[in-house]
């Protein structure tokens, strides 16, 4: 029997929590941008909010490169 109860983040595959965790932000701001779009990819299964780990380092990635743009 396997213990499915603590998913493995590294995985790939994390739920909204792992992905807060991950990005260092509050849950409620990863809420937030997904309402105004404007957040890393995320979709849905059922009820959960999931995030792919290489979503997220897009995102990452994307933000850097918007802040260098801006200097």
């Amino acid at each position: 029997m396997t213990d499915r109860t603590a998913p493995d983040p590294a995985s790939g595959l994390l739920t909204l929590a792992e992905a807060a965790d991950y990005l260092r932000a509050p849950i409620a701001t990863l809420r937030y941008w997904r309402h105004l779009g404007i957040g890393p990819a995320g979709f849905r299964i059922g009820r959960r909010v999931m995030y792919r780990r290489r979503d997220l380092d897009l995102w990452i990635d994307g933000q850097q490169d918007a802040e260098s743009a801006r200097r």
